[in-house]
């Protein structure tokens, strides 16, 4: 009998798959095809050489973990202890599945708030316990009473993700005095913060949960390398969290991966000494209104994009199709590749949404942008 009788093919590999069957411009898959740094690149390629290619310690290399805990003081003015507070994972899936599948027992709720990212669901599944899905509003911004509605003394996790994907939208100040108010009302409940995307915001900076001192006691940050540099094949990165859940989460880690790449931990260690985190907003910035210029004279309708690499659009002027039918048409006869929003929900609500990565280079988007202007 299966533990996750639901659990099909994704719809990334489906799209994927299709991309490449119809030789389509594939904007669906949420990764950059332009070069990594090249200083990032020179130095595993000295590293190469060098005598870094065994396990590191359990809980990651310690230089790479010192860098992690001055990031976060210079980003967000938090100090957290590196030997007790981080932990480098195989890339944020695997910190999000290590965490849950820690703190989260059989019979705990977690409450996803749709359209939510489609590895949140299942280790609440295998814990043998219930994901409760709550929807965002239409303009996807928490509905606080539709939330607090959900929880009970069984709620044990709520997740956010923080800049959203797949909307791009980021909490406000107000949303988390709210879910503050809800921690105070049940005190066993955790916050697990998803905030891979949290360098790559635009006018607006977002609020993350490393700011909120009510949360530090009870709130797992989920981060990513492979999404901050443009390397999301190297599966790295990290997890913060307060001692007493660390603990716990580090049990699990160590029997799910034990320890993490050594030459990508350590080559990350000494790129931090050279990168500027804070130019990564205005990079992506400039690729998303470079995309919303190119579609302007398209029949798509663009969404607000306030961080991540993604942005949405409403095709209803164009078609009442459902919108998977939609992006496999749009492959198929236009040779572009979306991802469709309904696939974020539990209940598959179609708002005529699609998603489309501009973390592509000038060429791919001029190129897949003539050809949306032409439905």
């Amino acid at each position: 009998m299966s533990k996750l009788p639901n659990v099909s093919t994704s719809i990334f590999t489906i799209m994927s798959k299709m991309a490449t069957e119809y030789n389509a411009i594939n904007l669906s898959q949420g990764f950059p095809n332009f070069p990594v740094d090249e200083r990032l690149t020179d130095i595993i390629a000295k590293l190469a050489k060098e005598n870094v290619h065994q396990y590191t310690p359990m809980a990651g290399y310690p230089p790479l973990m010192n860098q992690i805990a001055k990031l976060v003081q210079k980003s967000y003015n938090r100090t957290i202890i590196p030997e007790t507070e981080i932990l480098i994972t195989a890339g944020a899936t695997q910190g999000i599945f290590t965490s849950i599948l820690a703190l989260v027992k059989t019979g705990d709720e977690v409450i996803i708030l749709d359209p939510s990212y489609d590895s949140y669901e299942s280790p609440v599944l295998l814990c043998n316990a219930k994901p409760i899905r709550v929807a965002l509003n239409d303009d996807y911004t928490p509905n606080w009473q539709t939330i607090e509605k959900a929880c009970s003394t069984k709620t044990r996790m709520i997740i956010i993700n923080n800049p959203h994907n797949p909307t791009g939208k980021i909490l406000a100040e107000a949303d988390f005095v709210q879910l503050e108010n809800i921690l105070k009302k049940y005190p066993d409940l955790l916050v697990l913060s998803d905030e891979v995307y949290e360098y790559i915001t635009f006018e607006e900076k977002h609020i993350s949960a490393h700011t909120r001192k009510q949360l530090l006691n009870r709130c797992i940050m989920i981060s990513s390398f492979g999404k901050s540099f443009h390397i999301t094949g190297w599966k790295i990165g990290y997890v913060v969290a307060p001692e007493h859940l660390m603990i716990e989460i580090k049990k699990v880690h160590q029997f799910l991966v034990f320890s993490v790449n050594s030459i990508c931990q350590v080559a990350i260690s000494e790129y931090l000494d050279i990168v500027d985190v804070t130019k990564l907003g205005k990079f992506y910035q400039e690729k998303r209104d470079y995309f919303k210029q190119l579609l302007s004279k398209s029949r798509f309708e663009l969404k607000p994009c306030q961080g991540t690499y993604f942005q949405v659009a409403s095709y209803e002027s164009i078609s009442d199709e459902d919108d998977v039918t939609f992006c496999k048409r749009l492959i198929t006869e236009y040779g572009v590749a979306a991802i469709p929003i309904s696939t974020f929900y539990a209940n598959g609500k179609d708002l005529k949404l699609i998603r489309f990565c501009f973390a592509k280079d000038n060429t791919t988007l001029e190129a897949a942008a003539e050809r949306l202007c032409n439905i």
